[in-house]
């Protein structure tokens, strides 16, 4: 079989989550052999949902999804089900197969390399750091030896060198490799086709070229349709006021006024709906605290495991309104464990001042009730419950409609931190705390985000692998528990 034979292919393929969440309609797309494909759209499209109709986890309301005979497919998820948290490495890998691997622990050392990740087999999953278990993750998938591997958001949690060492294994894969990610640079160093799904329209769009190729073709595709809307509008305009013009004159001109008015509604049907999916949310503020005096924060000691060693460190960093510290350090340090004492009030050597409100946006979204509405996860953290500025703040983010009565754990990825941060912007933290803020997030919404927390005036602790995020953000202090 060549390499350009088709390996995988959706015909008029439609799905929905209930009557009221249509995801596909009647989508068509074909995925070659050997290709690298990127799937791209909004934060709650459908990206992840195309991963479960080729996996089989959902089934289509209509249409089919089609595979050459034989093939394997292995998945790496977005994030770990918090059911598995408690397995034990072995365990964890084990369930990536139907049958019983007898020589499972060998292949599993073997592929922890492939990851750069050492970690006994015995050692439990819920133990290792966000980025651990994105490697975690990774590696589940690549053992299976899949024909087809399915990465959805893989570089979430990874530092610097685990995104190039992703990057690099990606470039020299030979098997079938579709990605959902929002690092734009990650994703154009391999990718030679995209799918567009289109949140508003519910269908996808294939495109061949590299990444930055695409996203240009899709810009100028908007700007000729803008154009074209834009000059239909005016002829539209011109039609109606000749229209109205007419059918004041009476007799033979109302007849005029009545093709006029028929041609209006022909351009009307002509004009082409704009991917209102490209806008990015609504600038916005997170407010502090108010009467926020002296210092707020300071940190004198802390923890840092290597070699799964803990080892205690000294330092002096305090902060004040309007101070922002970078928390930086290499995969497995402490990062997120530092942070969670932090915000729980545990850890020692650390000190906040009395009253202070504390707004910790968690990686894994574990300070969301995921059993809540939207709606009441965001009413729960106003002091004062005002549904309409709650309505408001949230349609800045683009939760609007029905999606505000959808479940947390309904809710995608990314729009679980679209709702993270409508919950800080309504709580009005003294100490804010946020650990890799841009996971899951449309890249569109980053530089938005940032410039928030650029001008963010409580104390602020941040951590994020994203350097070009961090450039935007004012950072006063860092703390690297690295060195």
């Amino acid at each position: 079989m060549s390499k350009n034979d088709t390996i995988l292919r959706f015909d008029e393929v439609s799905f929905s989550y209930g009557y009221n969440k249509p995801i596909l309609d009647e989508v068509d797309f074909s995925i070659r052999r050997g290709s690298k494909t990127t799937i791209m759209g909004q934060n709650g499209a459908g990206k992840s949902t195309i991963f479960g109709l080729i996996t089989g986890h959902h089934k289509p309301d209509s249409g089919q999804v089609s595979f050459v005979k034989g093939i394997s497919i292995a998945i790496s998820r977005q994030v770990i089900p918090r059911h598995e948290m408690n397995l034990t490495v072995r365990e964890f890998f084990e369930k990536c197969f139907n049958e019983k691997i007898y020589d499972i622990e060998p292949r599993i050392e073997k592929i922890l390399e492939v990851v750069h990740l050492s970690a006994p087999q015995d050692r439990i999953v819920k133990t290792f750091s966000g980025g651990q278990q994105a490697r975690l993750l990774l590696a589940s998938a690549l053992i299976q030896n899949p024909d087809l591997l399915l990465l959805d958001e893989p570089t979430n949690n990874l530092d610097k060198e685990g995104i190039e060492h992703l990057t690099d294994f990606l470039k020299n894969y030979k098997k079938t490799c579709i990605v959902i990610s929002h690092e734009a640079d990650f994703l154009n160093s391999f990718t030679d086709g995209v799918l567009y799904l289109d949140v508003f329209t519910h269908k996808v769009e294939q495109y061949v070229g590299n990444y930055f190729d695409v996203v240009e073709q899709i810009k100028l595709r908007i700007e000729k349709e803008n154009r074209k809307n834009a000059q239909l509008s005016k002829q539209i305009q011109e039609n109606k006021d000749k229209a109205n013009f007419f059918a004041n004159k009476g007799g033979k001109m109302r007849l005029v006024a009545k093709r006029m008015r028929e041609k209006v509604e022909e351009m009307e049907e002509d004009k082409v709906d704009i991917r209102r999916e490209d806008k990015p949310i609504r600038h916005f503020v997170i407010p502090s605290q108010k009467d926020l005096t002296g210092v707020i924060f300071s940190i004198n000691s802390y923890k840092t495991i290597k070699n799964h060693r803990a080892t205690n460190h000294k330092c002096n960093i305090s902060l004040k309104k309007n101070t922002h510290l970078l928390l930086k350090g290499p995969n497995g340090i402490g990062k997120s464990s530092l942070l969670e004492s932090i915000a729980n009030k545990t850890a020692t050597g650390i000190k906040i001042a009395d009253n202070v409100k504390i707004g910790y946006y968690r990686q894994d979204f574990s300070t969301l009730n995921f059993e809540d509405t939207v709606f009441n996860s965001l009413m729960s953290v106003m002091d004062d419950k005002d549904e309409e500025k709650m309505r408001s703040v949230a349609a800045g983010f683009l939760i609007t409609g029905d999606v505000i009565y959808i479940k947390i754990g309904d809710l995608s990825e990314g729009q679980k931190g679209l709702v993270s941060f409508i919950r800080l912007i309504l709580q009005k933290p003294g100490l804010l705390i946020l650990d890799e803020p841009t996971n899951h997030i449309n890249f569109r919404h980053l530089p938005v985000i940032a410039e928030a927390l650029n001008k963010y005036d409580g104390a602020m602790i941040i951590v994020s692998h994203v350097p070009d995020f961090i450039k935007k953000i004012r950072i006063d202090e860092t703390l690297d528990l690295g060195k």
